[in-house]
């Protein structure tokens, strides 16, 4: 049968709600490959004309919740800054005269998932000595309305690994966004937070993710009838964060920061970290000068790079 035309709206903005699973049997991601492909989407988040709202990476499938910006409101010097970040200003000046078709593909859901799949899979392959496909038949999208249609969604994503009985509370999986506003408080600001609800509409991003970590909290207490296999936060859990409304307490931030001190490449005062880097920093993928992070949380404390970014 001729494959369905997929449904992409033209020339305005329109968010989507995207799934892609592997062709591989088993549950091939890991968290070195899962901690691969957030890098991934992070990267190409960043060129393409997009807003990501979440994610959760799974064990043999990833959701994505991504606003598409239309290319026409984007100026050929926006274009041309973007490439320069990307690729640098001597292999930027390469798409000058492309960029017609360059404003096109950056706007093009198509394009940006194809580029994260297309380097996951040469990625993949290469650590695994391996040739042929990785992911399964083309991704599914599905039109998201924005407002309370997009908290529903967004809600569903993040709780994929409380359904699959992987953790009780969301924030404690690294490979979702509730995951990543509290483990990396939004690094990078790589997540927007622009829910689109009134009652989200306040100022200060730490606000408004306490909202919707409440919403989330509240919709995974709630038995899916239709699936009664699948579970649920337990309302235990539930209840304790009504009691501290929903606030994450320094205790738990100091929790979910230690997960660098297994996770990094190195980790420890700045200069310790930059002393060290520049013994081993020939086993760093990247070309450019690593620069230490500071670990949120943690006073005095930096990293760098976690081991999943070395060869």
């Amino acid at each position: 049968m001729p494959r369905v035309s997929r449904m992409i709206v033209q020339n305005q903005t329109a968010v989507y709600h995207v799934m892609s699973r592997t062709a591989l049997d088993g549950f091939p991601l890991e968290a070195f490959e899962k901690d691969y492909l957030l890098g991934l989407i992070k990267r190409m988040s960043s060129l393409f004309f997009t807003e990501v709202f979440g994610f959760t990476l799974m064990d043999n499938h990833f959701h994505l919740l991504v606003k598409m910006l239309p290319e026409h409101e984007f100026t050929d010097e926006a274009v041309k800054e973007r490439l320069v970040q990307f690729y640098g200003e001597k292999r930027a000046v390469a798409w000058e005269g492309r960029l017609p078709f360059v404003r096109q593909k950056l706007a093009s859901l198509s394009e940006f998932m194809r580029e994260i799949k297309v380097n996951f899979t040469r990625f993949y392959n290469k650590r695994h000595g391996r040739r042929g496909y990785f992911w399964g038949d083309r991704f599914k999208s599905v039109i998201v309305e924005e407002g309370e249609t997009l908290i529903n969604c967004l809600a569903y994503i993040d709780l994929n690994p409380v359904r699959a009985g992987i953790v009780e509370r969301p924030e404690d999986y690294r490979w979702n966004s509730l995951g990543y506003h509290i483990q990396t408080n939004n690094k990078e600001n790589f997540l927007s937070t622009d829910f689109g609800l009134k009652q989200f509409s306040v100022n200060g991003e730490k606000e408004r993710v306490r909202l919707y970590r409440q919403y989330v909290y509240e919709t995974g207490a709630i038995p899916q009838a239709d699936k009664p296999y699948t579970k649920t936060i337990p309302e235990k859990i539930v209840t304790e964060e009504r009691e501290r409304n929903f606030e994450i307490g320094r205790k738990e931030r100091f929790l979910y920061r230690t997960r660098y001190f297994t996770d990094s490449g190195i980790i420890g005062s700045r200069e310790f970290v930059s002393g060290t880097y520049q013994q081993f920093k020939h086993l760093f993928q990247s070309k450019h000068e690593k620069k230490p992070k500071s670990v949120k949380g943690l006073d005095g404390v930096f990293s760098l790079k976690r081991l999943s970014e070395i060869i």
